[in-house]
């Protein structure tokens, strides 16, 4: 499993899996546009390369997730994280695919923050557990 939502009053709350941090990372912002569009529908034209920092790994979450957020206020959706790679829990590089234009889109709600509430980043049964809520 990718990733999994959890009920959540009034935001939305994931969680998402990776045999690795990178790969949790990957998994969470496929999460996060996944509460917006299913990625699996967003064309593969576009790239887009992304750098994040943090004081630790969880600013570096939001940061990455942040900076993802920005691309979305350009007009960009994600299909899916094509490369990442993490360098001591504080520098993140990462190339993403997707698309354009949302307006072609079924985009059902909107991210409009990250949020540090209940944030989480922990080894699970041998696998990075990151869990996230977004203000929508």
């Amino acid at each position: 499993m990718k990733y999994e939502f959890i009920d959540h009053t009034a935001d939305a709350q994931f969680r998402a899996y990776g045999k690795d941090l990178e790969e949790a990372f990957s998994h969470s912002a496929e999460a996060m546009y996944a509460v917006m569009v299913d990625p699996a529908s967003i064309d593969q034209k576009v790239e887009k390369k992304v750098s994040a920092k943090g004081e630790d790994i969880k600013s570096l979450l939001y940061d990455f997730l942040e900076q993802l957020l920005v691309l979305l206020n350009g007009g960009f959706l994600l299909h899916s994280v094509k490369e990442i790679s993490i360098s001591n829990d504080k520098a993140l590089k990462a190339t993403v695919i997707g698309d354009m234009y949302k307006e072609k889109y079924d985009v059902t709600s909107e991210v409009k923050a990250i949020t540090y509430h209940e944030m989480e980043i922990k080894k699970v049964k041998g696998k990075v557990m990151v869990q996230v809520i977004v203000d929508i």
